[in-house]
């Protein structure tokens, strides 16, 4: 889209995440940048890049990685891809829940080992859904996504909380309004679904957990801080909770110590988006907010 444009256009062809001495290289003179969420994008990468960069488009719905407050006072629009990957990441959240509560992973291995060798009735047994309970911290897109399809196709209760209440959507998913400590307290599966901002990194952390259910899940597919990954470790070995499913961590790509070994877990690279589809989408609004930029027009996903 960007070269069909007449725009001159260098994408790296390192594998992997960009090394930041590359990236400060790559960007001497360029008017946009199209980063992906592991590439910290902060008065550094302003300098290197020169008074003529007019964007950067953020290529994930998440801009923790922006320095937003830097951009802004040198003019640079920021924009990410939002919208377009709830639905893809709604489904990994759910793909997670069923997972760890039925226990799939640790079943699998199982099998491939080699060590099934006949029906039992306590084999891998595991937790409906049905009549249970489904804590959403976040009811941002991708929360009220997975509200709607774990309400309408499992019949679940569904509580959430929220710095912002919303009884238009309590009223159209039945849902209800809790504060932290008793969703906490009342939910089966938790599940994550709040940006990493100041106040919610360790929004989940010692106290939390034994705050929850020990027959409880946490489900975790937004930001690898908002969870203390060592308490987590804590909790999972102690009994506190029952397991959990995870798309991200605290400090990527690495985990916390102890928990790759922990068998109550599922555990995947953080790829919530990672269907072709959407990965095409958001490349597509990625393009589009570059080319509306340097068009002297405002992008579809402008950051405020």
């Amino acid at each position: 889209m960007l070269r069909d444009k007449g725009y001159e256009v260098e994408v790296s062809d390192f594998d992997g995440i960009l090394p930041r001495e590359k990236l400060l290289e790559k960007v001497k003179g360029t008017n946009a940048i199209l980063s992906l969420l592991t590439d910290k994008i902060n008065a550094e990468v302003f300098d290197a890049a020169g008074p003529q960069l007019k964007i950067v488009a953020n290529y994930a719905v998440g801009y923790d990685n922006l320095d937003v407050a830097e951009a802004k006072k040198r003019g640079v629009m920021l924009t990410n891809t939002p919208e377009v990957l709830t639905e893809t990441v709604a489904e990994q959240a759910i793909a997670l829940m069923f997972a760890i509560a039925r226990r799939i992973v640790e079943s699998d291995q199982f099998m491939r080992d080699g060590k099934y060798v006949g029906w039992a009735p306590l084999l891998f047994l595991g937790n409906d859904f049905l009549g249970k309970t489904l804590g959403l911290v976040g009811l941002g897109r991708i929360g009220t996504a997975v509200a709607k399809r774990m309400h309408d196709g499992f019949d679940m209760k569904i509580i959430y909380y929220d710095v912002k209440r919303n009884e238009d959507l309590e009223k159209q998913y039945h849902l209800e309004y809790k504060n932290l400590d008793d969703l906490l307290k009342e939910s089966d599966f938790i599940s994550i679904h709040v940006p990493l901002l100041p106040e919610t990194k360790h929004l989940i952390a010692e106290p939390q957990f034994k705050m929850m259910k020990k027959s409880a899940y946490l489900i975790n597919t937004s930001r690898g801080p908002v969870i203390d990954e060592n308490a987590l470790v804590n909790a999972l070995k102690n009994g506190e909770i029952k397991g959990a499913g995870l798309d991200v961590y605290e400090n990527e790509p690495k985990m916390a110590a102890g928990l790759a070994e922990l068998p109550n877990t599922v555990l995947t690279p953080h790829t919530a988006s990672a269907t072709e589809e959407t990965r095409s989408k958001m490349s597509e609004l990625a393009a589009e907010n570059i080319i509306a930029s340097l068009e002297g027009k405002t992008p579809p996903s402008l950051i405020k």
